[in-house]
C-alpha cells in the first residue's frame, strides 16, 4: 500500500514536477520543428564533420557560442531522457541535444541514430510539416 503521508507532505514538489513536464512537452513541440528545420539536408551524409565556421569567429565569440551551444544541447539531452518517462518527444529531443553538444564520437553516434529508419522518418516527418525537404540518410 502507498504511504499517502509522503505524497501529502511533498505536494509542492509533485506539482512542480508536473508543471515542468508540461512545460518541457510544450517547449519541445515548439523548439524541435524550429531546430530540425535548420539542419542542412546533407547533415548526416558526410563521414566527417567540419566545424571551420566556428574557427573564423573571434576567439571570445567562438568560445561563448560553443559554451552556449553545449549548455543548450545537454539541457535537451537531459530533458529528452525525462521525456522518455514523461510526456514529450524524448528520442527526438535527445537527438537534437546530441546535435548541439560536442563530445568525442558525437558525429558517429548521430549518424548511427539517424541510420535507424524509424528515427529518420520521424525527423523527416517534422521537417515536411515545417515545409523543409527531408534529410538525406547517412551513407554506409
Amino acid at each position: 500500500m502507498i504511504d499517502m503521508s509522503w505524497i501529502e507532505a511533498h505536494q509542492g514538489l509533485l506539482l512542480s514536477l508536473a508543471g515542468l513536464s508540461v512545460l518541457m512537452f510544450v517547449g519541445s513541440l515548439i523548439a524541435l520543428p524550429f531546430l530540425l528545420a535548420r539542419l542542412p539536408v546533407d547533415y548526416f551524409v558526410s563521414p566527417r564533420r567540419d566545424s571551420a565556421w566556428m574557427k573564423s569567429l573571434h576567439p571570445v565569440a567562438s568560445f561563448s557560442l560553443l559554451l552556449l551551444k553545449n549548455l543548450v544541447g545537454w539541457v535537451l539531452i537531459l530533458a529528452g531522457i525525462l521525456m522518455v518517462l514523461l510526456p514529450g518527444q524524448g528520442v527526438i529531443t535527445i537527438i537534437m541535444g546530441l546535435v548541439l553538444s560536442d563530445f568525442p564520437g558525437k558525429y558517429k553516434l548521430e549518424r548511427r541514430l539517424a541510420g535507424n529508419h524509424r528515427v529518420l522518418s520521424g525527423i523527416n516527418w517534422i521537417r515536411r510539416r515545417s515545409g523543409h525537404p527531408p534529410l538525406a540518410p547517412p551513407r554506409s
